[in-house]
């Protein structure tokens, strides 16, 4: 299949691309900057006023969105926010004219997404069924960007939304400043450690996307998490276990409040969330527990 990429640079983009190309897969990143074709890998500019990516794009299978800036990166003040939003917002929009311009559809328009539309909670449990929205700054955003997204069900005969949990890896994400302070023997509780972490294998997230493109019947709010979420207690004293590292010193709610500000929230709630349309349609993780992904991503190097 030819499959057009935006964020494909960035840290699940990379992984993607790799899988998508060993597959026998043609891809086109749409990037701001110029690059030279490598392999079946072709680089296709956007968003600058010189671009015209339609009359390069020609016919293509999928369309993938993955542009935005990351919400790991820098802190939330205003500014920030509006980066993480503006960006979305740009993005698909330039994605929806594309598309509307070529004479042949994509079969399927996959869209990032993520678990922060669903409401913090000790207690509750999501699906792909649940229609709680979230009322802070990352629930709107990625409220906003769904909504923004559907209107690619115009132009296209399939629309899914990867809605990711918090992505284990050691190229990105938030997984690294994670697991650090326990390779300094300093790890230990965030908050209250009742929060839920609803995590999955950056693995598992590559495997998932290019599952849902192959299964043609998926469509709508997929969860990309792994079957057995855990609460941020367990989840750091797995990591201590794995590293034979202490699980002793807790990082206090008001710490990370003070360090991180509003985005402390990504640590100090969180949602139980449940990816059932994966397994229903038979999805197989190869990371479904905890300890096996963090094996993987702290000692198989």
């Amino acid at each position: 299949m030819r499959i057009v990429i935006a964020g494909g640079t960035g840290f699940i983009g990379q992984k993607l691309t790799d899988a998508l190309i060993e597959a026998g897969h043609e891809v086109l990143i749409l990037t701001r900057k110029e690059k030279a074709p490598a392999g079946k890998i072709s680089y296709v500019k956007w968003l600058e006023e010189s671009a015209s990516p339609e009359s390069q794009i020609g016919n293509a299978d999928v369309f993938i969105n993955l542009a935005g800036v990351s919400i790991n990166n820098g802190r939330w003040n205003a500014a920030h926010q509006k980066q993480i939003y503006d960006s979305r917002m740009e993005a698909t929009d330039e994605l929806l004219r594309i598309i509307s311009v070529l004479p042949k559809k994509p079969s399927a328009f996959i869209n990032a997404s993520a678990i922060g539309i669903y409401p913090s909670s000790f207690s509750a449990v999501y699906t792909e069924a649940s229609l709680e929205t979230a009322k802070d700054f990352l629930g709107k955003t990625v409220h906003d960007w769904e909504e923004r997204a559907k209107q690619a069900e115009s132009y296209s005969n399939r629309m899914a939304f990867m809605r990711f949990g918090v992505v284990l890896g050691n190229e990105g994400g938030a997984f690294p400043l994670m697991s650090l302070p326990y390779k300094f023997f300093a790890g230990g509780t965030v908050g209250s450690g009742k929060q839920w972490v609803s995590w999955v294998h950056i693995t598992d997230v590559v495997r998932s996307i290019i599952f849902v493109i192959e299964k043609e019947n998926i469509h709508g709010p997929v969860n990309v998490t792994s079957p057995s979420p855990v609460r941020m207690k367990d989840f750091g004293k797995t990591i201590g276990a794995v590293l034979h590292r202490p699980h002793w010193l807790p990082v206090p709610s008001l710490m990370m409040e003070l360090a991180l500000g509003q985005k402390s929230t990504l640590v100090l709630e969180g949602q139980h969330v449940i990816p059932e349309v994966l397994t229903e349609e038979g999805f197989q993780f190869m990371f479904p527990s905890l300890r096996l992904a963090l094996e993987d991503l702290l000692i198989k190097k």
